[in-house]
């Protein structure tokens, strides 16, 4: 048992050291140069992934952003310049905050339409669903319910009578 307890110790030990080498670092000299990386690298969304930025990426193409990133930021690039080089490099999907232009309007303006619409839709159906009397069904239920009063009437008459 002591054994087994032993190798697993042993494992996982050097099975996190070799995460630790996975893990790459980006040292600057400047703390500044350092924040910005760090807020780029949170901004920026991996190509090739589902909803990822480039930090928590590991895919190939991240890394490769990383490290353009990285070196764009540490030639002295502001955050402006780095987010503009990677909107030309891979378009305006690689930033979570696009730019609102011809293409993009329409990913706020579809669903305000959606809403508009199914409000009115909603009150034209409250509307029409409303009861509907007809004078001519209201005067016909009138009649049976008179005709209906009269047999009473004479069913009671007789059965006094009787």
């Amino acid at each position: 048992m002591c054994k087994f307890i032993f190798s697993l110790l042993a494992w996982t030990f050097f099975w996190s050291q070799s995460v630790y080498a996975l893990e790459q670092t980006y040292p600057f000299d400047d703390v500044n140069k350092s924040k910005v990386f760090d807020e780029l690298t949170q901004e920026l969304r991996c190509p090739k992934c589902q909803n990822q930025n480039i930090a928590d990426s590991n895919a190939m193409v991240a890394i490769d952003l990383k490290n353009k990133t990285y070196e764009l930021v540490k030639e002295g690039n502001s955050k402006q310049q780095v987010v503009d080089f990677m909107v030309a490099r891979y378009g305006n999907f690689v930033h979570y905050d696009p730019p609102i232009n011809s293409v993009t309007i329409w990913l706020w303006v579809i669903p305000v339409m959606i809403l508009v619409l199914l409000i009115v839709v909603m009150l034209r159906r409250k509307k029409e669903a409303g009861p509907k009397i007809d004078d001519n069904y209201l005067a016909q239920a009138e009649a049976l319910l008179a005709q209906a009063e009269q047999k009473n009437t004479k069913a009671t008459k007789q059965d006094k009578e009787a």
